[in-house]
């Protein structure tokens, strides 16, 4: 149900369960990786997560930076007929993407995954809730400056697709 977001009967002969005995099954499974996953991932950082992020970002030589974003492109090699078209990119391959934040240590604090019809990462940016809270005024209060320029929130690491916002700063091409 998860890989091919079907309902209960559609997969009902194929995993040869009934539909109750499915629906209770994926509800369990939903229930066990939020009982893992939330804890540790998935999750904003709380002003301490903040603060430890923004004191590793400055011992490596970033400071003010709350975390690398960017999106990875899955080849979907099993992707149903009915949706080749909203998850094809511009080479005919069937992609799903995924737009991760994470921090320093690898933590993924934030995961927007398998938009339909976006072809690239500007897209998937756009539907995206990473910056709600920003948007709302309620972002974190960071302050740095580059270039002698103050800046009042905290920036994100990203590559050149990204858009030109002070909340991205680019990385190096080639470094």
């Amino acid at each position: 149900m998860l890989a091919y977001r079907s309902s209960a009967d559609q997969v009902d002969e194929i995993a040869r369960m009934g539909k109750s005995t499915i629906l209770e099954s994926l509800v369990r499974f939903c229930d066990a990786v939020e009982t893992l996953c939330t804890r540790d991932y998935l999750r904003r950082p709380t002003p301490r997560d903040l603060q430890r992020l923004l004191q590793k970002a400055e011992s490596r030589g970033f400071p003010e930076m709350i975390g690398s974003i960017d999106c990875m492109h899955w080849q979907w090699k099993n992707c149903p007929i009915a949706w080749q078209g909203d998850y094809g990119n511009r080479k005919g391959q069937k992609i799903i993407i995924l737009e991760v934040v994470t921090g320093f240590d690898t933590w993924v604090w934030h995961a927007f995954f398998g938009v339909a019809d976006s072809q690239n990462d500007l897209n998937v940016l756009g539907q995206s809730l990473v910056f709600n809270d920003v948007l709302r005024g309620e972002g974190p209060n960071i302050t740095y400056q580059i270039n002698n320029i103050v800046y009042q929130n905290g920036y994100y690491l990203a590559d050149g697709i990204y858009l030109r916002w002070t909340t991205f700063v680019k990385s190096i091409p080639h470094p």
